[in-house]
């Protein structure tokens, strides 16, 4: 099966599998490209702005469209949406979708409250057909990525801040293992250091896409 999985900019994502249309973090910011296509399923990581925007998940969506969003995003978007927390999953045909853990430990507000909190968000294993793709949400380097298996692409933000760095970016795809991994929720930083001591230290492919670039996986 093949997938095609295009970077609309910052941490929002396209992906086609299985004659489905896959949208996460859905969010028209500073140079991302705009969603066209109407939406199989929908994923939301967690409520803050730059991740849940009811205006952009409504220009996509249809009357059959799976909305996937925890509670302080999905009380915003009104209407039918289903909450997953870690570990839980639902299949829409043959794709299913896997919440996982998503949280800060090191990056803290001034109030020493962790900015993403263990429960606020997750992030989610799409898997279609034989292909497994990762998308983390906003999240620290975490234990619970260790129990992360054949992932084919993984999905990881090296912006600093709010996020794992660059350099803990790289050590999480080296302990997950995926096939390939890619750059996102950078604001703005060069992903070169990310790729060189990700494919220094492990035998994993890094592609590093272009906003409105796709890649096809498989």
């Amino acid at each position: 099966m093949s997938i095609h999985v295009r970077w609309l900019g910052h941490a929002s994502y396209q992906i086609k599998a299985a004659n489905k249309v896959i949208y996460i973090d859905l969010k028209k910011y500073g140079k991302v490209v705009e969603a066209s296509e109407k939406a199989d399923i929908i994923l939301v990581t967690h409520g803050h702005s730059d991740h849940c925007c009811p205006e952009e998940i409504q220009k996509v969506s249809k009357k059959d469209t799976m909305v996937i969003a925890p509670s302080n995003c999905a009380r915003r978007i009104g209407g039918n949406v289903r909450s997953l927390k870690a570990g839980e999953e639902v299949s829409l045909d043959s794709i299913t979708i896997k919440a996982v853990e998503a949280y800060n430990i090191k990056r803290l507000k001034p109030s020493g409250e962790p900015w993403h909190p263990k429960g606020y968000g997750v992030g989610y294993l799409i898997k279609a057909g034989d292909k497994a793709i990762y998308h983390a949400g906003d999240t620290d380097l975490i234990p619970e990525m260790r129990e992360l298996r054949n992932v084919d692409l993984a999905l990881l933000p090296t912006g600093d801040k709010y996020t794992m760095d660059r350099a803990e970016s790289a050590e999480a795809a080296v302990m997950i293992k995926p096939k390939i991994a890619m750059a996102m929720h950078t604001w703005g930083n060069d992903s070169t250091e990310f790729s060189k001591k990700v494919e220094a230290n492990s035998q994993t492919r890094v592609i590093l896409l272009q906003e409105g670039e796709e890649y096809r996986l498989g």
